[in-house]
Formats: C-alpha cells, sequence, structure tokens
C-alpha cells in the first residue's frame, strides 16, 4: 500500500512479491521509497537452483554478483598450495556471499553448495547504483558486512581455543543462534555439512570431532542422530563455548528443518 503524499510503499507489498525470501535483510530497510523500492524488488529475483556439489564462484574468479542463499547451504574453501583445501565458512539462509571479492573484484575462495540450494544472484554493479541513492540499503549493507566480520572473528577465536570440545561447542552454539535468526529451529536442527567439512573448519581431526560429539551428548548437553542434532541443555553448551546464555527458543510452530 502506498502513502502517494509521502510515496512511501508498504514493505509487506515487497515481502509478498519476495514470498518471505530470505533476502528482507538485504531488501526491506527502513525509509525505501516508491521508486527505489521497485528498482531493488526488480534487481534482486534473479534466483539460481544448485545441486550438491554445485560451485557458486571459485578463487580467481571476477565479481559479477553478490549471492544471498534462499534455501540450503554453501561452503566456501580457501585452496592451498599444498592441495589441501581449508573450509573457511558455511553460509546459511539469509546470509551473503561474495563479499571476500570487493576489495579487488575477484573472488578468493571456492563456494560450493552442500547439499541443494537456491541463491538469488544480486548484480554488484547494479547494487551499487542502487545503494548510492538509498541510505537505508547502505546502512543495511554495511550492517551485513559487519555481521559477516564477526563470524569471521569467531571463526579466529574458535581456532585460538585451547581445547577442541570449547572450539565444537562454539560452532553448534554459533550455528543455533544463525539458524534462529534465519527464522529455522535452534534447538533441533540438522547439519548441512559432513563431520570431516567440521573438522577442517575447526582445525580438528575427524575422529576428534565424531569423539567429542559423543561426549557432548553422553554428557546431557546435546543429543546427535547421525547429522541431526537436538541442543538439551543450551546453557551448558554457551558456557563450554564461552559464550553468553541468550535464552532464544526456536520460533512457535518450528521444529525439525525440512531436508
Amino acid at each position: 500500500m502506498t502513502d502517494d503524499k509521502e510515496g512511501v510503499v508498504d514493505l509487506g507489498r515487497l515481502r509478498r512479491s519476495c514470498a518471505g525470501c530470505s533476502l528482507r535483510s538485504l531488501c526491506l530497510p527502513a525509509g525505501v521509497l516508491g521508486d527505489d523500492l521497485a528498482r531493488l524488488d526488480a534487481l534482486v529475483r534473479s534466483r539460481l537452483p544448485l545441486e550438491t556439489g554445485d560451485g557458486l564462484f571459485r578463487s580467481g574468479d571476477t565479481l559479477e554478483n553478490l549471492f544471498v542463499v534462499r534455501a540450503g547451504c554453501v561452503r566456501t574453501t580457501q585452496p592451498a598450495t599444498d592441495g589441501e583445501e581449508q573450509v573457511i565458512g558455511f553460509h546459511l539462509p539469509g546470509e551473503l556471499l561474495g563479499l571476500d571479492a570487493i576489495s579487488d573484484g575477484h573472488h578468493h575462495c571456492d563456494a560450493i553448495a552442500l547439499e541443494r540450494t537456491n541463491v538469488c544472484a544480486v548484480p554488484f554493479d547494479q547494487l551499487e547504483d542502487v545503494a548510492c541513492h538509498v541510505p537505508g540499503l547502505q546502512h543495511q549493507l554495511l550492517r551485513i558486512i559487519s555481521r559477516e566480520l564477526v563470524q569471521d572473528h569467531q571463526h579466529l577465536v574458535a581456532l585460538g581455543r585451547r581445547t577442541a570440545r570449547a572450539r565444537l561447542a562454539l560452532f553448534l552454539h554459533s550455528l543455533s543462534q544463525r539458524l534462529y535468526a534465519a527464522g529455522y529451529s535452534g534447538e533441533d536442527f540438522r547439519l548441512p555439512m559432513s563431520r570431516d567439512d567440521i573438522a577442517g573448519y575447526l582445525g580438528l581431526a575427524l575422529e576428534t570431532v565424531s569423539r567429542l560429539l559423543g561426549r557432548l551428548s553422553e554428557e546431557g548437553v546435546i543429543a546427535v542422530e547421525r547429522r541431526w542434532v537436538r541442543v538439551l541443555d543450551a546453557a551448558s553448551l554457551a558456557s563450554i563455548a564461552g559464550e553468553p546464555v541468550t535464552g532464544q527458543r526456536a520460533p512457535d510452530g518450528v521444529g525439525r528443518q525440512a531436508n
């Protein structure tokens, strides 16, 4: 609904046009006016389906688009000279990929779908043009970049923890919080990544990850069934991770995520 006097569009219209897309954190900044809202709506409608193992971009590729995960999960890895790959991130619904290429116009990591995934492609040059005229969007972009930096910092903190148990607890705690923020259950969820991926991300051996998951389960902190994890004692998990207890719960009516 539009207010003709002020030209402000009801943001519910864009929510309906995007069918509740997880891009809302990027596309729905406060104060976007009618013409700008229409331009932004048109800009982010390109949706790409990916199957397990499909690449979104590779290290060295020229920056063309930023991507937002609508559903599924994308793993980013850093190629190494010895042939090994360092897992540097897992991107969940509502999260942005491609920021690594903004500095010099080229990607510095590989992005691979871990499961059937849908992403929206946002042409970077057009996004820059729109952002120049929409202060609210500029603010949102800065918030998103800041969020990515926080996640990178948490990864470095995890790698610097003295115990492998604390690293794994921090990973599970952070994943729970991110899923909750995206509108999923943060208490009962399926891990889209393998234990080998988790081990690579945390700098641990695969056997160590499996053993520690079993230990946390024996202690009653979590329950594990293959890739399904249920957080039984969020306070203990946060304490082991060295994080404050937030008291967040799963949204009403939300249980396990769909495969």
